[in-house]
């Protein structure tokens, strides 16, 4: 076990000197009573933690008891510390003794009232603030206290589960008779009503009046129906991870563990995951769902800024008109749901399964838990990127975030600020803007039109700087040179021609206004909705025109929830990923670039903000929060995450703890190799200049046909590339090493498309199970993967699956990759050069490499009585600053072989002493 950073006490002698009890649903491994102490420390002293734990070392349930034993102490002290402020505050005030300050005597006090104090004020002055902020503290205490009784008393009640039945009969009833009269009011569109109606129904599609921040000074607060439904936040625990299984994997956790009974847990998820209305789900894509569900929900929003006298006398003037709205959203359901969902703790498939019998939105259901939930599970990207952070309601200040799973944390939060924007998308939001402003132009006010001519101002240009012309179509333009240019943020913009522009109030005028939702309304309403017949030209031209923007070979969508070829779904409204770009240039010009590809036409080229400084979104998080704790399986090397994330987010080295346990297996049941030559004397070099070489690949056959032959069950080989495997099987196939491999072996290749993947695995897992079972020449399978791809990362490989894993070469990335490259410069000018170590460009290539390696020879060991060998084809694995950086437990037990004869001796002992005798000799 490793801790660097700060000295953390071990648990044993934590629980000796401080008596922390740590429960646990079994005994649990000394190194768990480590990574649990270690926890509470980093927790309880306001750090930032680094922690490693293997995968089969009980990580999540170490992070479960660890964080949840130190929140039940920190409660029990919180709430001794308002009892005792209480009862100090509740005797001193008499009769009116708070309505004058107390004046000290003279005996108290060496000064007279009159004196100016330190502070420069008299001291009766100084003592009468002090004396109203101790009871403004005690009059807070009391409200919490008030607020926490009444919740608790709530959720008591909710525990007899007769709100179920009483809030879903009378909403069913009332949502049948809303359904009735929609479906009055479709038949009467049907039979045709007068344009006059039908032009009122417009009304929504037309922005509202735009007051800036100068106009009307600062934003206004929130809607009030919010307001009654806000509640404060106690402290809480934030756990996020990369994918929705492996939050439900940790849900599971928290209700199997001591604490599922009492924690008030909620999942927060997408629309898409968590919608119950079936007319929206139908969209199937995520973009549309996202759409209507705000569209549903946004008259609330649009009023804003809007004087009530006025809204009421526009209502008056113009005609009624049903408004679609979801059934779904409730205040009293949602806060019935809300209860329940703090109960007892439940999974995302648990909370829509109850959202749907109470008829209630599990989506803004969840939201509503925030404030008095312990402990919130979300994905990723709804806690690194701001704004959907704070659409969602999380609030970091004074709270606890966990990151899990988090060897790809810094990836993860550049690819989130990282937007690609399409020729195509330019020139289909410029044509749909430029029809809303033809047909609304003269009903919208004067600073509606202004920034609507600058957004269109901007996508013309945008086109241009791509070398293509807005007015022609995409698709049959093709551009003068080809190639990638890498632009600064200020160069991009000059060159474009749009830096008189402030991006800053377009971005706030886009995000106020919503006019990317009232356009998506408005392309909508085309195939929709009947029109005068005056108009009829002007849009079916319109319609024609969007539809020869589709890529060649496609049909233009009928409706906007249409997909693409690749059966991805295309955005109903370019302009709301347009959106995301406009915001990206305003990042400040150091931490970004912008990357002009041009790639033969128009609609193929694209423009790309890459973000250099993931660091500037991750400094909200350590500010606010009162602990961080970053942790995953495997996280070495973590010089990345001290230098390019926590050093340039300002936080101190100090505040930095790392802690690095072993694994829980035996020593002797894995026996990691370096393997420096193959059965030829080869030496074994797979640079990029020669792992394409015959004798190379002929050399990594012969050692996976000797590995065959002494390795039981799977045998799972990763290479550094889709293309380098096609390439080495292509070869054996012709040299004859496939089929001597085939005899041992069944041969299986790692798929590239991702819905191929199940299927291969379970094929593959079916042979070594039937061979076990068997007997006979086949001993198991061989898995060819790669680096990066599906299989070397999530995927377990325990047990037979994977007795021996072989990695073919050092992945490094793509050295001549323009981004990899300003990465590197950008890390060579901000970053400070250690003695005597590599320049921070160069240690980047080296720890992306190391990094995918570790997470794919990861895939083996999983519990504690697991067994398997590694073995590190290339001589580059025996530099110390390589081995330096595998983990701790596979570092410490590497055996480097310069020559092959020896490292076969090692496998075969290894092998037949697990597995019983093996067979066969060199090859």
């Amino acid at each position: 076990m490793e801790i660097r950073g700060v000295y953390l006490p071990m648990a044993d002698k934590t629980q000796e000197a401080g008596g922390i009890h740590f429960p646990f649903p079994f005994t649990p491994y000394s190194i768990q009573k480590d990574f649990m102490a270690a926890l509470y420390q980093v927790l309880e002293a306001g750090k930032v933690g680094i922690f490693e734990s293997p995968t089969g070392t009980g990580k999540s349930l170490s992070l479960i008891c660890g964080a949840l034993s130190w929140l039940r102490d920190f409660e029990r002290k919180k709430r001794q510390e308002e009892a005792r402020l209480l009862e100090a505050g509740a005797a001193p005030l008499n009769d009116g003794e708070d309505q004058k300050p107390h004046l000290p005597s003279l005996s108290s006090c060496q000064e007279t009232p009159g004196t100016p104090g330190a502070s420069g004020e008299p001291y009766w002055v100084t003592q009468f603030v002090q004396k109203k902020g101790e009871r403004d503290l005690v009059d807070r205490l009391r409200e919490e206290q008030v607020r926490r009784k009444k919740r608790e008393e709530r959720l008591q009640q909710s525990r007899h589960h007769a709100w179920l039945k009483s809030a879903t009969k009378r909403p069913r009833q009332e949502d049948e008779e809303t359904e009735h009269l929609l479906h009055l009011s479709r038949e009467m569109l049907a039979a045709g009503m007068g344009s006059e109606q039908l032009a009122s129904e417009e009304e929504e599609l037309v922005l509202a009046d735009y007051e800036s921040d100068e106009d009307r000074g600062a934003a206004s607060g929130a809607d009030e129906d919010e307001d009654d439904l806000e509640e404060e936040h106690v402290t809480k625990i934030y756990y996020c991870s990369r994918t929705h299984s492996q939050l439900a994997q940790f849900v599971h956790e928290v209700q199997k563990s001591p604490f599922g009974k009492d924690t008030r847990l909620v999942c927060l998820g997408s629309r898409q995951s968590l919608c119950v209305n079936e007319e929206v789900r139908g969209l199937g894509s995520v973009q549309l769902i996202n759409d209507r569900c705000a569209e549903m929900q946004r008259s609330r929003h649009e009023r804003n800024g809007i004087p009530e006298e006025e809204e009421a006398a526009a209502e008056r003037r113009r005609p009624r008109r049903q408004r679609a709205t979801c059934p779904f959203y409730s205040h009293e359901r949602l806060q019935l749901l809300r209860d329940e969902v703090l109960l007892e703790v439940k999974d995302i498939e648990q909370l829509v399964t109850l959202g749907r019998e109470a008829r209630a939105c599990p989506y803004y259901g969840s939201r509503l838990a925030i404030p008095a939930a312990q402990l919130v599970v979300l994905p990723y990207q709804t806690l690194l990127h701001a704004a959907t952070r704070q659409a969602a309601g999380v609030r970091l200040q004074g709270q606890v975030v966990v990151i899990d799973e988090a060897h790809n944390l810094i990836d993860t939060i550049t690819g989130v600020h990282s937007v690609e924007v399409s020729g195509s998308q330019l020139c289909q939001a410029h044509s749909q803007l430029l029809q809303y402003m033809e047909r609304y132009g003269k009903r919208l006010k004067a600073k509606n039109l202004m920034y609507v001519k600058q957004i269109l101002y901007l996508l013309e240009k945008f086109v241009t700087v791509l070398g293509g012309n807005i007015k022609q179509n995409p698709n049959t333009q093709s551009l003068s040179q080809a190639g990638t240019e890498l632009k600064t943020i200020n160069d991009f913009l000059f060159q474009s021609q749009v830096d008189n522009i402030n991006l800053f109030k377009v971005r706030r005028y886009c995000e106020r206004s919503m006019i990317s939702r009232k356009l998506l309304g408005f392309t909508e309403r085309y195939g929709a909705v009947l029109t005068p017949s005056r108009e009829q030209p002007r849009l079916s031209g319109f319609q024609h025109f969007l539809q020869s923007l589709q890529p060649p070979g496609t049909k233009a969508p009928a409706a906007p929830a249409a997909e693409g070829e690749d059966g991805a779904p295309r955005l109903a409204s370019p302009l709301m990923h347009i959106e995301g770009f406009l915001a990206a240039l305003t990042t400040a010009n150091q931490d970004g670039r912008v990357i002009l590809s041009r790639q033969g036409s128009l609609s193929q080229s694209s423009l790309k903000f890459l973000l250099l400084n993931p660091a500037m979104h991750f400094a909200q998080v350590v500010k606010e929060c009162r602990a961080v704790v970053i942790a995953g399986g495997t996280m070495q090397p973590v010089s990345d995450f001290r230098e390019q994330l926590l050093a340039c987010a300002g936080v101190e080295a100090e505040r930095v703890v790392e802690f690095s346990c072993g694994h829980v297996i035996p020593p002797d049941n894995i026996l990691p190799l370096v393997v420096c030559s193959g059965p030829s004397s080869q030496q074994l070099d797979f640079t990029y200049q020669k792992r394409e070489l015959p004798h190379m690949m002929d050399e990594t056959g012969r050692i996976l046909c000797n590995l065959c032959n002494v390795v039981p069950g799977g045998v799972v080989c990763f290479f550094p590339s889709y293309e380098y495997q096609r390439q080495v099987h292509a070869h054996w196939d012709k040299s004859g090493l496939l089929a001597r491999l085939a005899v041992r072996k069944r041969i299986f290749q790692e798929p590239k498309r991702a819905n191929q993947v199940e299927q291969v695995l379970m094929e593959y897992s079916r042979c070594i199970k039937h061979c076990s079972q068997a007997g006979g020449t086949v001993t198991g399978a061989l898995l060819l993967s790669v680096v990066g791809g599906k299989m070397s990362e999530g995927i377990n490989f325990s047990d037979n699956l994977g007795r021996c894993v072989v990695m073919v070469g050092m992945p490094y990335p793509n050295i001549r990759s323009p981004e990899l490259q300003e990465k590197m410069a950008y890390l060579d000018q901000t970053l400070p050069r250690a003695p005597g170590q590599a320049p921070p460009g160069k240690a980047l290539v080296e720890n992306l490499c190391m990094k995918a390696v570790n997470q794919s020879i990861g895939r083996a060991i999983r519990h504690q009585k697991d067994f398997a060998s590694i073995v590190l084809l290339d001589h580059r694995y025996a530099r110390p600053p390589v081995l330096a950086k595998l983990p701790a437990w596979i570092r410490d037990r590497v055996q480097v072989k310069a020559t092959f004869g020896p490292a076969f001796a090692a496998l075969r002992t290894f092998h037949r002493e697990k597995s019983g005798p093996s067979v066969s000799l060199p090859t």
